[in-house]
């Protein structure tokens, strides 16, 4: 059965047991830690503790590549590859979400999929690459990622597709899951509502059903096929105006993905927080 997850993005930046919190209470069957400078999302007995604490899985790790984790384990990107895998095995997540490299890592680029080979070989931790988007400075296009945004076009032995990323690269999402192949092995749920070439400027991360990509069919194309791997929401909840519109955000994300893969009629009771919400 393809398991239903939350990222903790979904409520960055407050705290990972926040994040557990909301995960249960919305009713996902586990959650994807993205690494950040919150030490606990770098801590396998701390998450663990959660695991325990909520009754929730570790799906995934996150490893830590955005310019605002650009300290986190030091600056070397192999070595933050190589601990979000060690990470992963210690929480017993099946694996790791990594984008490719920024072009300035000249090295590490250079080796980038012969790391990430060898890394899932020594921990048996699966380490699947996100397609990304190219990047605009003024309309004009810059190449930020080496050896490019696009993991279809290289040879990834596992990948991730996010909808919100592929609505920005002006990608089909669709067309993207099926030259992935077999080698699609996670999911982030998300929609997107347009291009950079239609002048959208962020990474949307709407909830999916609110946006332009092709979600409701990848998910049915996938539970179609049997497919084995997980889904984890990675929805922007920033704009909630209370902790319970933000709880409801996430119930809608995790019923819309319940109901595309044909579980919608697993019930599950809408939570309400106490007033005071919040950690």
């Amino acid at each position: 059965m393809i398991r239903v997850g939350m990222s903790t993005t979904c409520v960055y930046p407050l705290s990972p047991d926040h994040a557990f919190r909301l995960a249960k209470l919305a009713g996902f069957e586990g959650v994807e830690i993205m690494v950040t400078n919150d030490e606990v999302t770098q801590d396998s007995d701390e998450l663990n503790r959660l695991v325990d604490k909520w009754q929730l899985p570790i799906l995934s790790v996150h490893a830590p590549v955005l310019l605002l984790t650009h300290f986190v384990w030091g600056r070397d990107p192999k070595v933050k590859l190589e601990k979000s895998a060690e990470l992963a095995h210690n929480v017993g997540a099946s694996n790791v979400v990594v984008h490719p490299p920024f072009r300035w890592q000249a090295n590490y680029a250079k080796n980038f999929l012969r790391i990430v080979r060898e890394t899932a070989n020594a921990t048996g931790v699966e380490i699947a690459v996100e397609n990304m988007f190219p990047w605009k400075v003024r309309g004009t296009s810059v190449k930020a990622y080496a050896p490019g945004w696009d993991p279809t076009l290289m040879d990834c032995d596992a990948m991730t597709l996010d909808f919100s990323h592929a609505a920005l690269s002006g990608q089909d999402s669709f067309e993207v899951a099926k030259k992935m192949g077999d080698k699609l092995r996670h999911i982030h749920l998300c929609d997107g509502s347009g291009s950079l070439d239609e002048g959208k400027i962020f990474d949307e991360h709407l909830l999916p059903g609110r946006g332009g990509q092709p979600v409701a069919e990848v998910l049915e194309w996938l539970a179609e096929r049997d497919w084995d791997g997980s889904v984890v929401a990675e929805v922007n909840t920033r704009k909630a105006k209370s902790e319970q519109a933000r709880l409801e955000m996430l119930e809608e994300t995790r019923a819309y993905a319940f109901d595309k893969l044909g579980r919608g009629h697993e019930r599950h009771e809408p939570a309400e927080l106490p007033a005071h919400g919040a950690d």
